[in-house]
Formats: structure tokens, C-alpha cells, sequence
């Protein structure tokens, strides 16, 4: 008889990955990051605990998209007053939050739950190239 391993919380190993985005298609990138977060590339992997990895992204700004996307995708939220819907293109955003375009592409690709919530708060995206996780020693990520 074959008997199931779920990995409980405390078994976790959670390493540091560096990314640089410089020339990278945005989707292609979110959705690599986004199961690196998860850990659906250790063979540990649990659906209900949070197994993924520290995910650090540098160079924010110089991600892209295919043909004529840029001015086409468009961003909303609503500020919560009437008439508060707010719109800003991709090319806007990279110039004004570069960070929060990777942010939210991979936060749509996580679950919508409390671990999701866990999972994101482990990717840190940086805008240029430098960052300040040199001390856990982030180990370059090739996608």
C-alpha cells in the first residue's frame, strides 16, 4: 500500500530566485513567476501549503508585449466615488509603476484566497536593476 506525503508548513524550504524582465514578454514571465511562488516546480508541491519561493524582479520597466498591446491594454480601478472608474494604459503604467504591471499580472494567475495572499507578498519587484536582497543571496533564474 502506497501511502500519500502532504507536506506540512514546517517541512518547507523556501530559496531566493532573481529575475531580470529586461526584453521579457510580460504574460510568458507572470506565469513562471507565478508557479515559482506556488512551488509547483518542487516535487513537494501541495496544493493547500504555501511550498513556493522568494521571487526578486529587477529591471521592471523594460518588460514588453506583443505587437500593438501597449496602447490597447488597458488597466482600471474604481475609486470607490461615483463616476470613479480610473483607466491608464500598459505604456502609462510602465512609466509611472513599473512594478505594479509584473504585480498584477501574477497576482491574477495566483489563488484568490489566503494563500494567494501569502504567495504574493513573497515576490519583490524592482523597477531598475539594483535591489536590496543581496544578503539571502539570490540564485539567477533563467526562463
Amino acid at each position: 500500500m502506497i501511502k500519500t506525503h502532504y507536506t506540512k508548513p514546517s517541512e518547507v524550504e523556501a530559496q531566493w530566485h532573481i529575475v531580470d524582465a529586461e526584453g521579457l514578454v510580460l504574460g510568458r514571465l507572470a506565469t513562471r513567476i507565478a508557479s515559482i511562488l506556488r512551488g509547483k516546480h518542487k516535487p513537494t508541491y501541495s496544493q493547500s501549503v504555501d511550498t513556493g519561493d522568494h521571487v526578486v524582479v529587477v529591471n521592471a520597466e523594460k518588460v514588453v508585449l506583443t505587437r500593438t498591446k501597449g496602447d490597447q491594454k488597458v488597466y482600471r480601478h474604481h475609486t470607490g466615488y461615483p463616476g470613479g472608474l480610473k483607466e491608464t494604459t500598459f505604456n502609462e503604467m510602465v512609466a509611472k509603476h513599473p512594478d505594479r504591471v509584473i504585480e498584477s499580472a501574477v497576482r491574477g494567475m495566483l489563488p484568490k484566497s489566503r494563500l494567494g495572499r501569502a504567495q504574493l507578498k513573497k515576490l519583490k519587484v524592482y523597477a531598475g536593476p539594483e535591489h536590496k536582497h543581496t544578503a539571502q543571496n539570490p540564485q539567477p533564474l533563467e526562463l
